[in-house]
């Protein structure tokens, strides 16, 4: 199991001005679910993780159209740096 893959795209001084930022609670939500999906590939059984991971998936959903509205060209950097897929549009 992998845990030191995980990704820091923000700086220390910037974690620890913009905890409720809505572009560093995708980061920790990325991170989670980063860990949970290596851990599910080991525990495929283990429903109440999926559960929970599916749960983490639709906050960091609408955590990212809520970005999307307010501020495009963040949302766009954020999407690139973590490298996940574009939301679709409903």
């Amino acid at each position: 199991m992998v845990k030191k893959s995980f990704i820091s795209v923000i700086s220390h001084e910037e974690k620890e001005e913009n905890r409720g930022s809505a572009a560093f609670q995708i980061l920790n939500l990325t991170n989670r679910i980063r860990k949970l999906s290596s851990h599910l590939e080991l525990h495929r059984k283990d429903y109440l993780s999926q559960r929970g991971l599916r749960k983490i998936l639709g906050k960091r959903q609408r955590m990212l159209s809520y970005l999307s509205k307010k501020n495009t060209i963040r949302y766009k950097e954020l999407i690139t740096q973590l490298d996940i897929r574009e939301s679709k549009k409903r």
